[in-house]
């Protein structure tokens, strides 16, 4: 029998950790809480009861008003360094974790409200999400596990006719996001950083016990717990890239200890390719561009680093990182790999690969187009070739690339199927996002997301139906701008 919302037990490990990592305190309550979204799938993989409808008082529970009698939730310190300085305390500290659900395969997941109002830790904001916001985190985080990229999830949504003020009255909205921990590289910066080395020995502790049990065994643990996390992240940067996406605000606090895509702002996937890309239009410098991403993680993993020094010694957190560039080239060279549609990688390869990405920059070549695409050179040339500015360095390219595929030897199916399992069809290019964002705030209509999220679960697999998700972006998605402001 699936379980309903307002009948789950909630319980919290976090909330077994010292209380200077948090306040318990009530959702601020919502008026008359609507229902946008609710994702179905996910619901049933948690062992929730898939149909809304079956759920008493859905909309009253995403929002916070309504929660189980034993609920006690709680909101976590929200600290790190943003753009490059530590802040003591962040402005986005408005999310409450209500509690844990055990799936039926026995994972444990963390229930999340974002939004649900002001919080110790919101330094006098108002602690709410807006719509657009909401509705560009419950699309993404979706598509980013379509992709099988590690993230949070989004189970549901709710909005309602009160307004926040942001550059505008804006509607606001709640969303309620899974994840085995929401624990960030900034609550070990903010016990650092406030001299309380007993509770960060408490926090990296029960970080080990419930996510990296294997460290527990090793001489110098904390090194070792920074070694799994560096790796994971490695990872996770590397998948980012692969598929063009950039998360556009990477502050300590937007990263995760398990190495998940975490807090969703002001993202976006390329059209055309550039390397300097910069989603942020509040990143008016750049620091957080595309090309930039893997360096400004291990710079993250430097800030974490040093706040595990009062428990290891510098050397031995500084040896760990060292080793981050070599894990992240394979992991990029093992997705690149795959995208080429080699069963092999060869130093030469990396060659190979920066021609054509030197040509893709100089065209501004659709990224996504492109690869989905590539699969297809023995019989679509032509119209590759026309993705191109200088179609005869293309032509000298792609003569390479044929050679280097006869001496790989896969067979041409083999290579098609391979490519067409790690180059999508469909990403959520803003415009996509954009179009939803209208017509929920403009025409009251929420059935674009629920459409977008179906399309976004599969994103390899052709789907006739949605088409028009995988043409290139219309003239108008250059207008689009997105910033840190939600």
């Amino acid at each position: 029998m699936p379980h309903t919302l307002h009948r789950f037990v909630p319980y919290s490990r976090f909330g077994t950790l010292p209380e200077a990592l948090y306040t318990r305190l009530s959702a601020t309550p919502v008026r008359a809480p609507r229902l946008l979204a609710w994702n179905a799938p996910l619901a049933a993989h948690l062992g929730f009861e898939p149909d809304p409808a079956a759920q008493p008082h859905l909309a009253e529970i995403l929002a916070g008003n309504r929660l189980p009698e034993s609920a006690s939730p709680l909101a976590s310190v929200y600290s790190g360094h943003q753009f490059g300085s530590y802040v003591p305390q962040l402005g986005d500290g408005r999310a409450l974790l209500i509690g844990e659900h055990a799936t039926p395969d026995g994972e444990i997941l963390e229930l999340q409200l974002k939004g649900a109002g002001p919080t110790p830790y919101s330094r006098g904001a108002d602690g709410r999400s807006v719509l657009r916001s909401a509705i560009r985190e419950y699309l993404a985080s979706e598509a980013l596990h379509g992709l099988g990229i590690p993230t949070t999830r989004a189970l549901g949504l709710v909005g309602s006719d009160d307004m926040v003020l942001r550059e505008a009255p804006e509607p606001l909205a709640v969303l309620l996001r899974v994840a085995p921990s929401f624990v960030r590289f900034g609550h070990f910066e903010f016990c650092y950083w406030s001299g309380d080395h007993a509770t960060l020995r408490q926090l990296a502790d029960w970080v080990i016990e419930h996510f990296y049990p294997a460290c527990r065994d090793d001489p110098a643990p904390y090194a070792a717990l920074l070694r799994e996390v560096s790796e994971r992240t490695a990872a996770l940067i590397a998948r980012w890239q692969a598929v063009g996406f950039c998360h556009g605000v990477m502050n300590s606090d937007n990263m995760s200890i398990l190495g998940l895509t975490l807090d969703y702002g002001p993202f976006g996937f390329m059209n055309g390719f550039n390397a300097q890309h910069i989603c942020n239009h509040s990143d008016t410098l750049g620091r957080y561009a595309y090309h930039r991403q893997p360096e400004i993680s291990l710079w993250n993993l430097y800030c974490l680093a040093q706040a595990l020094t009062p428990l290891c010694e510098q050397d031995a957190l500084n040896d760990v990182l060292k080793d981050y560039q070599a894990v992240f080239e394979a992991r990029y060279g093992e997705q690149m790999q795959a995208k080429l549609g080699l069963k092999t990688w060869m130093e030469s390869d990396w060659e190979l690969l920066g021609r054509l990405l030197v040509l893709l920059q100089q065209s501004g070549t659709d990224w996504t187009i492109f690869w989905r695409a590539l699969s297809q050179l023995d019989t679509a040339a032509s119209r590759l070739r026309d993705m191109f500015i200088d179609r005869e360095a293309f032509d000298a390219w792609t003569q390479d690339y044929l050679a280097r595929l006869e001496l790989d030897g896969t067979p041409r199916e083999d290579r098609v199927a391979r490519m067409n399992t790690c180059n999508p069809v469909y990403v959520l290019r803003n415009h996509l996002a954009e179009t939803a964002i209208r017509k929920a705030q403009d025409e009251q209509d929420t059935s674009e997301i629920e459409r977008l999220r179906r399309c976004l679960s599969e994103p390899f697999r052709e789907q006739a139906e949605f088409a028009d998700y995988a043409l290139p972006p219309p003239d108008w998605a250059s207008e689009i701008s997105v910033s840190c402001s939600s």
